[in-house]
């Protein structure tokens, strides 16, 4: 497997995004299940999408109303009561005005506001100006768009669009209660280049200073801009305080960098950092860490992972999926999630391949990095440096039933202890594609060839054995339907299958083993060929797989509300060929398969999953997984998985608003086989109207060392700002299965 992710969030823009707030088109988001509660709305003019404020051509008449007037011998007039001044799609209210002839502008003074697409201003004094714009002081503003609101020491609206304000106070909160709020000494925002600059900017959090910083320069949209990002602060059992500060660097439209030193009060600095590139056929994402000096284990520790895909030109694609870390507690040191806790391989893999409608050709290099140092190196998996495979497959006859084509491999498997060499398999195929209204019949037949070129075999074995083995299957399935109810839009389903595999015994002993293995047994193992994966072992069969699915369908849209399939496999002979350690299987029938499931019943849903053995009477693997989910952020989830002699969990998880403002989280997971808590976390989330903040509490045991950690996350979002602190949203989304957060909304 790949490399799991340490939590980093994408990046997409600076800290200075937070100002995208200022104009419309910058925060949007999706109606939750059950919204938070929303802060009063403001009216306005019609705003503009585009969050422009276009220009007034100054020959643009000026509209005046009032209930009094007087004009003088200069031209100057004196307007009182309900004074009104309109400019094209700008208005000025106000108790009174004073009109200079000589500036052509208006004085206004006592109540007055102002209105625009895009600002809604309110004060005691100011003015306006066909040429100069309006200008006011001491006033109070609100952005219906966002819908936010301050005050400004003075705010100017030029002609020409662009908008200065002194002594700043903004937040999305109402004016009685300023939960959080932006402070700056001048913000000059140019809605025609978007983009904005502040001076002397903090932001306070229930009247504490959280963030702060002298100069910065932000986009007034979605576009990227580079600044630091809000830092991230975090704690866990392992690294102890966990603080980053990352830097966003927007080198160019299509590429970026963001720089990310984090500290961890028992271990050190990391130095982390992620180069993002994106090309018209193209896109990739670089990721390093480097941490000098672990203060616990006194070495260096590092992470380097890619991810590159390219589509060099019709039907040709590359793809580069590679990580490396320094050592195999790497993840379980700095992971977060459940993932990191059970990593085994770290992948390095890339690929060139091409497909078109008939072939398939692929070219790829493949190495694993083996996390769990308990596993035996005979038993990891070798390099495949390279593997080449290609296949072909194509119809004829009339209307095309009949199907032709192979399969084929050639890869150099290369390890540090066993049998090394080349492997060629290839596997021509002809068979027939009948279907019709409710059947289908699929027989088929095969030649599985294979050859090896063997370094370092065993004293005595062959360094070049090979076997061919054919076969012949017969596929086929019938699916009746009738209605539910009578008149009734429901639709029953009975679908049964039987699959018929003959192969004849080889004996493959002989044979070394690079990468087969024997797959636990389902419905999809079931009606496979041949029950191995992998290309060093072809098992030989004469057996019978019978199965048969029942369906509940919506017949208007297609929804499927229960699944149920049943399925056992009857051999007339017992196969030979085995694995190293393979039980010998001396039952005439496998064990039965069984799978349900239940969805869109009433907001519940069911997932069951047994292997039976009959000849034992008891389940060797099963699972249970019931679901509420009334909502998005509504969800109850008790679940039960056993595989016998090897583990036996239950697990009840659920995320369930108390209130409209609470919201709490829970997991936990029991290992019934060993009496123990395997992972169990709680928490909640407080939400207003203006922001949120989430914690959870979480203590959980590696998979791979059965060593106990605990970690906290703690995240603070404010609504149209910023998300401060690690993203526990993310870790739930993982942990709690169904469950989304919901949106914040004004």
């Amino acid at each position: 497997m790949g490399a799991p992710d340490r939590g980093h969030r994408e990046r997409i823009g600076s800290l200075a995004c937070w100002l995208t707030i200022l104009l419309p088109g910058a925060w949007t988001g999706t109606a939750a299940a059950q919204s938070a509660p929303s802060c009063p709305p403001i009216g306005a003019l019609p705003g503009n999408a585009a969050g422009i404020l276009e220009p007034v051509d100054p020959a643009t008449p000026i509209e005046i109303a009032s209930d009094h007037a007087s004009l003088d011998v200069n031209g100057d007039a004196t307007l009182e009561g309900k004074v009104e001044v309109h400019q094209g799609n700008r208005q000025l209210r106000a108790e009174g005005a004073r009109y200079d002839a000589s500036s052509s502008s208006f004085r206004v003074q006592g109540s007055i506001e102002y209105r625009d697409p895009l600002l809604i201003v309110r004060g005691r004094s100011g003015t306006y100006s066909a040429t100069q714009g309006a200008a006011f002081d001491d006033a109070q503003f609100e952005l219906p768009s966002r819908p936010a609101r301050g005050t400004a020491g003075e705010i100017s609206v030029a002609p020409d669009g662009r908008i200065g304000l002194e002594r700043v106070t903004y937040s999305t909160c109402p004016a009685e209660d300023r939960a959080w709020q932006l402070r700056a000494r001048a913000i000059t925002l140019d809605t025609h280049s978007r983009t904005g600059t502040g001076r002397g900017t903090r932001v306070e959090f229930k009247g504490v200073p959280i963030v702060y910083l002298p100069w910065i320069s932000f986009p007034l949209g979605n576009e990227r801009k580079s600044g630091f990002l809000f830092p991230s602060v975090g704690h866990s059992g392992r690294s102890g305080l966990e603080l980053s500060a990352p830097w966003y660097w927007n080198l160019a439209p299509n590429y970026d960098l963001t720089f990310e030193p984090a500290l961890y009060s028992r271990r050190g600095v990391d130095l982390g950092g992620e180069f993002r590139w994106l090309g018209e056929r193209q896109r990739g994402k670089l990721h390093v860490n480097y941490l000098p000096g672990d203060g616990i284990r006194h070495e260096d520790r590092s992470l380097a992972r890619i991810d590159y895909a390219s589509g060099l030109s019709r039907g040709w694609q590359v793809r580069v999926s590679a990580a490396q870390v320094s050592d195999a507690e790497y993840f379980e040191d700095f992971g977060q999630g459940s993932a990191s806790t059970s990593v085994v391989f770290v992948e390095q893999h890339a690929a060139v391949s091409y497909r078109d409608e008939h072939w398939l050709f692929r070219g790829e290099i493949q190495h694993f990095q083996t996390m769990d140092r308990t596993l035996p190196t005979a038993d990891r998996p070798p390099a495949r440096l390279p593997r080449l495979t290609a296949s072909g497959e194509w119809n004829i006859g009339a209307r095309e039933l009949v199907t032709y084509g192979f399969d084929s491999e050639l890869v150099n498997f290369d390890r540090s202890q066993g049998a090394t060499g080349w492997r060629l398999d290839l596997a021509p195929r002809v068979g027939l594609d009948i279907d019709g209204p409710g059947f289908f019949l699929r027989p088929g037949a095969d030649l599985q060839l294979m050859g090896y070129a063997i370094d370092h075999a065993a004293p005595g074995a062959p360094t070049s054995p090979g076997r061919a083995v054919p076969g012949a299957s017969i596929d086929a399935g019938l699916i009746f339907e009738r209605p539910s109810t009578k008149g009734g839009h429901g639709l029953w389903t009975l679908e049964p299958r039987m699959l018929y595999v003959y192969r004849p015994f080889r004996d493959q002993s002989g044979l070394p083993i690079f990468d087969t293995a024997l797959p636990d047994l389902n419905l999809v193992q079931l009606f496979r060929t041949n029950r191995y994966v992998g290309g060093d072992r072809v098992s030989d069969a004469n057996q019978l797989s019978v199965g048969v699915t029942t369906r509940l369908i919506d017949a208007a849209d297609g929804r499927q509300f229960l699944a149920a399939t049943l399925g056992q496999a009857v051999y007339f002979e017992a196969p030979r060929v085995q694995l190293p350690g393979e039980a010998v299987r001396s039952r005439d029938t496998s064990d039965l398969i069984a799978q349900v499931a239940l969805t869109a019943y009433r907001n519940w849903s069911v997932d069951l999953g047994m292997q039976w053995n009959p000849a034992e009477k008891t389940s060797e693997r099963s699972q249970l997984l019931l679901q509420y989910r009334p909502a998005t952020d509504r969800v109850v989830n008790v679940g039960y998985r056993q595989q016998r002699g090897q583990l036996e969990q239950a697990e009840l998880s659920g995320a369930w608003p108390v209130s409209r403002r609470w919201n709490t989280f829970a997991r936990a997971v029991y290992s019934l086989r060993d009496s123990k808590m395997i992972e169990q976390f709680a928490g909640f989330e407080y939400r207003a109207c203006c922001w949120r903040l989430r914690t959870v509490a979480r203590r959980f045991v590696s998979s791979r060392t059965g060593e106990q950690d605990t970690g906290i996350y703690l995240q603070l979002e404010l609504t149209g700002l910023a998300s401060v602190g690690i993203p526990a949203d993310a870790f739930l989304e993982q942990a709690i299965r169904g469950y989304s957060p919901s949106i914040a909304t004004n």
